[in-house]
């Protein structure tokens, strides 16, 4: 059972990285399988279909990626306004990283996978979800303890920066500039002022 683990695992981590460069229809089976090396029968042994590898690859980065969330959000030597504006900090860095493995995947992938399969969209849209459900409980408990101001509305506020960030996020990677990030970055500080 270990070494399926260690396989299917392998084929995830393998898809991991060439999908944060090439999207996930720029990836091949064949390719993916070459550069696992896994031989291509094996595939089905792990996966249904491509589609259900795709969706196992956004489960297990929105797992991953929950992990990170919820340890970002929760630090205790941080107030919640800090933690909140160090999420964001933490989003521009990587998005401006020469690795692009170190790139969201909800941002590479929304686009390409809405029209593409109801399934990995409904995955996203889950993780989307809990994102900005963490980032409201953390705008709230910045109000409780008196290091945010007081909101009319955390949980539209944290989800209309969440999509502020999805934007800017695209529009860095077009541009091949830091300054839609940048931008970001001050209207969340703005938005989110202390008392």
């Amino acid at each position: 059972m270990e070494k399926q683990n260690d396989t299917r695992s392998q084929i995830l981590t393998t898809g991991r990285r060439l999908t944060a460069k090439q999207g996930y229809t720029g990836v091949g089976l064949s390719t993916l399988l070459k550069e696992a090396g896994i031989p291509k029968g094996s595939f089905y042994h792990y996966f249904a279909s491509k589609e259900a590898y795709g969706c196992a690859l956004l489960s297990e980065f929105m797992t991953e990626y929950s992990l990170r969330l919820n340890a970002s959000l929760t630090h205790p030597d941080m107030d919640a306004r800090s933690r909140f504006l160090t999420y964001f900090e933490g989003w521009r860095e990587k998005q401006l990283s020469p690795n692009l493995e170190d790139r969201c995947l909800v941002v590479k992938l929304s686009a390409e996978v809405a029209d593409l399969s109801e399934n990995m969209s409904s995955i996203l849209q889950k993780g989307v979800s809990d994102i900005i459900a963490h980032l409201a409980q953390t705008l709230e408990q910045g109000e409780d303890e008196g290091t945010i101001a007081s909101l009319k509305d955390p949980r539209a506020l944290a989800e209309m920066i969440y999509h502020m960030w999805l934007g800017a996020s695209l529009v860095a990677s077009i541009s091949h500039s830091d300054g839609a990030l940048n931008s970001a970055m001050d209207a969340t500080r703005a938005l989110v002022p202390a008392p």
